[in-house]
């Protein structure tokens, strides 16, 4: 039921923000001020909880005066745009190559989001699914402590008394409807779900608007989401040298040393070995390192685990549209909600603002060299100069906005070190620089160059700043863990798909042109029946050869958690995710979560995937150093004082305890086998919850 309230809780800001966009776009089609009306109404979703938050507390009081404000602008600008909507109803036939790109891909990324966001099994525990057995855990104590806790700006529970520097709006989101009541399942998976609706219809929307061909678009956006390199022919390889072993042990033997997988094989048949490689962890032809496969898929490997950027490209694939539309289209008064867009993003993903910032610069100065030509007339130069002026106020709204942000929260993490630093080619740790990216993107690498050149000058201009973007990224690496430099990256890729399909269709185009003076009798003989089934046959085979890979890793990651297959002929669920939290650990939480206070600190080991942290909203003395230390803070004291207060707590237990604040005690699986556990000193411990080999010890009784 209360799932029920939060989803029409979401629905309410969804059409307050449609409202909004019919009264600002009244010219645009109706999934154009759908995909504004989604966008406008995430941006209130996002900020409107958060705003009273920092006078009261993430209180409930603050999720009900969000609502009503929400409420008010959609009541507001109803009103206001009374018969201003110029557009006429939704026409399928129109809107059918958008339909036939876009719900597929939504579907699969909401099954996908589905079976990977904590599913219950039936023994009790908690199964993920690969790509969201890392990050995952992090966020869902992001979400429950801001909730639970309701300290507001948000402090670190896997840290506490430090300030939580990262983008914290894209997890506040679930803790509102967490606040509201729903489970925490049901908290992640909806907003979710509604940002990657936004960001599909984002990119599509993108590539149909700066291209005008539907065509360009469909190709553009399955390339985005699906595209990918030469990892396949590993995996085809793969399959070759597997069925030329001719015995058990020697299949057994190849898969551990090459895919680290330990099962029983009885065929060398490629289809079993194919069932078997659906089990390997991270070995996809756009994730298998040992290879030098880098360039990941943008469905799996980037909005499924990193909330930060599935919210951030929500925001930048509208906003980028906005972008093109007041710079080449000269509707300069979109650029002053294009800032107040761009001002909202630093604390969503501030990846997304600087890609959007990078590329409107770009976009400024080619706008300033322009003006200075002395081909324009003036009224040319008039209108390009007030232009200009909405351009250069974009940026002042987009900075005024922003500032606070980056200074209160993004730099003060930042300084800490190890966040900027010079380094070549991004993470190609076994390959030349051309090679590299020859076969991590594949077809749509190779092509980017006639596509750039084949352009119109309006498209290489607009291109030009992703440009920027990938070059900077080639040297510059902007967090501790170079792999990070993709969250950048990955833009110049989604408009280097673009420019690609464009190039793509306009080759079919001319294969397939016509002269001017032949006759309507004489068209169908023109191109012969086998030149064009040659075409189709070439083209085909371009297109798989850049989907498989993509197709290849979606599917992997599908059986990756639980999820309906087929077993023994019939289709069954099969729960085959990966256990991210034991039957002990989820009912241990539930007596955290009915027992300890909310700010409640509580001695755990420093593992990942920490239930107290996930589950319970609770502090624990120390997290997981493969989140903090990305993260650019200290954690070392704590880190070393969790081993000595398990390893010698009779020097320095209660010290420490005292020192942070210590309330209880858990002892576990994790803890045993994590530090070796002064059991004797911690018997004396009153214990206060007991199943199996979990006890949870209450301090100072």
């Amino acid at each position: 039921m209360l799932d029920l309230l939060s989803f029409l809780y979401a629905a309410v800001f969804a059409v307050s923000g449609f409202s909004f966009a019919r009264l600002v776009f009244p010219r645009d089609r109706f999934v154009k001020q759908l995909l504004m009306g989604l966008t406008a109404g995430l941006v209130m979703l996002l900020w409107l909880p958060v705003l009273p938050s920092f006078l009261i507390g993430f209180t409930l009081a603050s999720q009900i005066i969000a609502l009503v404000i929400a409420v008010g602008i959609g009541v507001l600008c109803a009103v206001l745009g009374r018969g201003k909507a110029k557009t006429g109803s939704f026409r399928l036939k129109t809107e059918l190559p958008l339909l036939l790109t876009c719900v597929p891909i939504i579907v699969v990324c909401a099954i996908l989001m589905s079976n990977h966001y904590i599913t219950n099994a039936s023994n009790g525990s908690l199964h993920v699914g690969q790509c969201t057995y890392g990050d995952l855990c992090m966020h869902l104590g992001f979400i429950t402590s801001i909730s639970v806790q309701k300290t507001f700006p948000p402090m670190y529970s896997i840290l506490p008394d430090t300030a939580l520097g990262y983008p914290f709006l894209c997890d506040s989101i679930s803790s509102t409807f967490y606040t509201l009541g729903s489970t925490l399942r049901f908290a992640t998976l909806l907003p979710s779900v509604y940002a990657a609706i936004t960001v599909v219809l984002g990119v599509y929307l993108l590539f149909e608007d700066w291209f005008r061909r539907d065509s360009a678009a469909v190709i553009g956006t399955w390339l985005f989401f699906l595209g990918g390199g030469f990892g396949f022919f590993y995996f085809f390889d793969h399959a070759k040298t597997f069925a030329s072993l001719t015995s058990g042990e020697a299949w057994e033997n190849w898969l551990k040393e090459t895919y680290n997988i330990s099962a029983t094989v009885h065929s060398s048949d490629p289809l079993d070995m194919g069932k078997l490689l659906m089990e390997g962890w991270y070995k996809t032809p756009t994730n298998f390192v040992d290879n030098g496969m880098r360039w990941v898929n943008s469905i799996a490997d980037m909005m499924l685990p990193q909330r930060a950027t599935l919210f951030g490209w929500a925001l930048l694939f509208p906003a980028l549209q906005l972008l093109r539309r007041a710079v080449f289209d000269k509707e300069s008064k979109l650029f002053i909600w294009l800032g107040i867009l761009a001002g909202a993003m630093p604390l969503v993903h501030t990846h997304s603002f600087f890609a959007l910032g990078l590329i409107s610069a770009f976009l400024f100065v080619a706008a300033l060299i322009g003006q200075a030509s002395k081909k324009l007339s003036a009224d040319e130069k008039k209108a390009r100069g007030k232009n200009l002026s909405y351009f250069l106020l974009f940026g002042v709204i987009a900075v005024a906005l922003a500032a606070p942000q980056l200074f209160c929260f993004t730099f003060r993490q930042s300084s800490a070190g190890g966040f900027l630093k010079f380094h070549f080619n991004w993470c190609n740790e076994s390959d030349s620089w051309l090679w590299f990216y020859i076969k991590n993107l594949g077809m749509i690498f190779i092509l980017m160059v006639p596509a750039f050149f084949a352009a119109k000058k309006e498209t290489k201009l607009f291109y030009g700043g992703s440009l920027l973007i990938w070059a900077l990224c080639e040297f510059v690496v902007f967090q501790p863990n170079t792999y990070d430099n993709n969250k950048l990256l990955f833009v110049w890729f989604a408009l280097t798909c673009g420019i690609v399909a464009e190039f793509i269709v306009n080759v079919w185009d001319k294969l397939h042109e016509l002269p001017s003076n032949i006759g309507d009798k004489q068209k169908k003989a023109a191109l012969p029946l086998g030149k064009r089934i040659a075409y189709v046959i070439l083209f085909g085979t371009l297109l798989t050869s850049m989907l498989v890979s993509g197709v290849m890793t979606i599917a992997r990651e599908y059986v990756s958690g639980d999820h309906l297959g087929i077993v023994d002929g019939k289709l069954r669920y099969r729960e085959n995710g990966y256990q991210v939290v034991s039957e002990e650990l989820c009912e241990a939480a539930e007596w955290i979560k009915a027992n300890a206070a909310p700010d409640a600190t509580i001695l755990t080991a420093t593992n990942h995937n920490n239930a107290v942290a996930m589950l319970t909203g609770r502090n624990i003395v120390c997290g997981a150093p493969t989140f903090l230390y990305f993260h650019g803070v200290d954690y070392s004291e704590r880190y070393h004082n969790v081993k000595r207060m398990y390893e010698d707590p009779y020097s320095c237990f209660y010290e420490l305890a005292e020192r942070y604040g210590v309330s209880y005690v858990l002892l576990g699986s994790w803890e045993y086998g994590s530090y070796s556990v002064d059991s004797e000193f911690f018997s004396s411990l009153t214990p206060v919850w007991q199943k199996g080999g979990t006890t949870i010890y209450k301090v100072g009784e």
